[in-house]
């Protein structure tokens, strides 16, 4: 989560919504992410998207079977449903996104029953920090 951390402070930088993700796979990152958006023009350039096509490149499957997935910040709906459709197994987030979150805030999709897989969920995991670095950029913006 330290990692996923560091990549929020560098969108922090570049004027991206501070949010940062991991893939971790047998104890080894596999791939990284940071919200890069504005950067991009890309709508679909948020840290867990940008995390799970470097992960999916580099063992050359786009199903991530046994990954854990680390982020700053709960995953939208678009990245919720990404994690089920790579198969990722574990989704460990710091803080909740109240207005946007899609695995427990506003939606419930990660680990909903109706799919064909179900994303175990771990929340709050350096939540104080994470929650401080959104806070900070939104009241910086204010």
């Amino acid at each position: 989560m330290r990692m996923a951390l560091d990549l929020a402070r560098e969108a922090d930088c570049a004027g991206e919504v501070p949010a940062g993700a991991v893939v971790v796979l047998q104890d080894r990152v596999i791939g990284r992410g940071r919200n890069a958006p504005i950067e991009r023009s890309d709508p679909t350039a948020h840290a867990e998207i940008l995390a799970l096509r470097e992960a999916a490149a580099a063992i050359g499957n786009y199903r991530l079977e046994g990954a854990a997935l680390y982020s700053t910040l709960e995953p939208c709906v678009m990245c919720a449903g990404a994690l089920v459709a790579a198969r990722v197994e574990r989704l460990v987030f710091g803080a909740r996104d109240l207005r946007f979150g899609g695995v427990c805030s506003k939606f419930r999709l990660a680990d909903s029953e109706v799919l064909n897989h179900r994303v175990v969920i771990e929340e709050g995991v350096l939540g104080a920090e994470c929650a401080e670095l959104i806070r900070n950029f939104f009241a910086s913006r204010r």
